[in-house]
């Protein structure tokens, strides 16, 4: 059966430990059907940032090689993830007067408020990502969420903006066109993980998604149904199996399986008694550590980085009543994996924790594998991917069905002697492009003008 090239998305995970071409379209139901995943060891990527274009080249090429040999399609185009330490947020209020306060507010007028915003002077090197507009004023009049249609004369708004470094993202950028693919989209990847793991009541009640990857830890809060606040903490589970290999004198690949297979976040789980052995380098004696002391340098190591993202959460204000996250957190990524971490974000924050699982959107038949929350931003990403797909198509169809009723009263007006002045004048059918789809455009004209 030939499937329709058009319902088909590739989301790309540019990690620190792998990368994921994931390819995906909606099943009847309107849930994601995970056709292909490809996986490959991410070699030129430091906490979140690009540090050797050739082998990241690679490591995407063969990720989506194998992607594209799993799902029998052929892969033109991704939706792309950015993240890494240079990755910040801040708060800002702007407003516009209007000119004539009699006309309603239509949605020019949202556009050159979040224009006025991508005026904003940022830190040299700099580049604003996202302007995400929060809750509007009209005319002192707070809290709403859709001014589109008001009348007023102050149009004032609470944005969240999202900034990035240009050099940083311009290499991903590199890096993708270099592997012979087309960049559809760009996304953040706090964002992608959260549309992948969190409900929509978690949203609004307020919760705290907690991304831990292998070089970065990421954080999106959410409250009211809006984004609120998001950081990138540059420790991941990579520093963990440093502190193992470091400590136990062990090489990596052996600290990342002891990690694994008996890593706790909770020392008081294993007994004085329990030891594992490690065989030693050629010829060498095998090594003997004990859990406890395992558990130990793993629990000093997590309660860093809960400790450095809690400390993001109160920043954001989560203890006054109005900004209470409800919801509490969920951990996600790889890093969500290690046993008795939940218990131990429990422990330290006070608030309910849960695992996110990218389950929610997926088809009931998925493979466990896709399900896991390593693949929670590759879920989140094909998503977007398919969202953005399905609104382009949907312009597109509403431009012709508009084209084609113009073509026909155009007809009628030519078959009659006299022409009446249509009253009013047509509305442009385009849908409103969000502020992403336009950034992404832009970021297309930056990327294309670079090279």
């Amino acid at each position: 059966m030939e499937r329709e090239v058009n319902e088909i998305a590739v989301g790309l995970d540019i990690g620190t430990t792998k990368i994921v071409a994931m390819v995906g379209r909606y099943n009847e139901y309107g849930k994601m059907e995970v056709l292909g995943v490809g996986k490959s060891k991410s070699l030129g990527v430091h906490r979140g940032v690009v540090n050797n274009i050739t082998q990241t080249i690679q490591s995407i090429q063969q990720a989506v090689q194998e992607a594209e040999s799993v799902s029998g399609m052929k892969i033109n185009d991704v939706t792309v993830g950015i993240a890494g330490q240079h990755i910040r947020s801040l708060q800002h209020s702007d407003y516009i007067t209007r000119p004539n306060a009699d006309a309603v507010i239509d949605d020019d007028d949202i556009d050159k408020l979040c224009n006025q915003v991508h005026k904003l002077v940022m830190l040299p090197g700099e580049e604003i990502l996202h302007v995400l507009p929060q809750e509007y004023k009209v005319d002192g009049q707070a809290e709403i969420k859709e001014p589109v249609g008001m009348y007023g004369g102050r149009l004032e708004a609470n944005f969240h903006v999202v900034v990035g470094q240009v050099t940083s993202i311009r290499n991903i950028g590199r890096c993708v066109k270099s592997s012979g693919l087309e960049l559809s989209d760009v996304t953040l990847e706090p964002l992608a993980s959260a549309n992948a793991v969190l409900s929509q009541e978690e949203k609004e009640a307020g919760v705290a998604l907690i991304d831990i990857g292998g070089g970065t830890t990421d954080l999106a809060i959410f409250k009211d149904g809006i984004i609120r606040h998001t950081a990138v903490i540059p420790f991941g589970g990579n520093v963990v199996t440093e502190d193992i290999k470091e400590g136990c004198s062990i090489i990596e690949k052996q600290a990342e399986l002891l990690k694994i297979k008996f890593g706790s976040a909770w020392p008081g789980e294993n007994k004085d008694n329990e030891i594992v052995s490690i065989p030693g380098l050629r010829g060498r004696e095998p090594k003997e550590i004990t859990l406890k002391n395992l558990s130990k340098i793993i629990h000093a190591r997590v309660v860093e980085i809960v400790e450095q993202v809690f400390l993001e959460i109160k920043n954001y204000g989560h203890e006054s009543p109005k900004k209470k996250l409800i919801a509490g957190i969920v951990l996600t990524g790889g890093g969500s994996q290690l046993k008795h971490l939940k218990q131990l974000v429990e422990y330290i924050t006070g608030m309910d924790t849960r695992i996110g699982y990218p389950n929610e959107h997926l088809a009931g038949n998925s493979d466990s594998e896709t399900t896991s929350p390593m693949y929670a931003t590759a879920v989140g990403l094909v998503m977007d991917s398919l969202v953005y797909i399905n609104k382009q198509k949907k312009a597109t169809e509403k431009e012709e069905t508009l084209v084609s009723s113009q073509k026909g009263k155009q007809a009628e007006v030519n078959t009659t002697d006299h022409v009446v002045e249509e009253e009013n004048p047509r509305v442009d059918m385009k849908p409103r492009k969000n502020i992403l789809e336009k950034w992404t455009e832009k970021f297309k004209e930056f990327l294309d003008n670079a090279e």
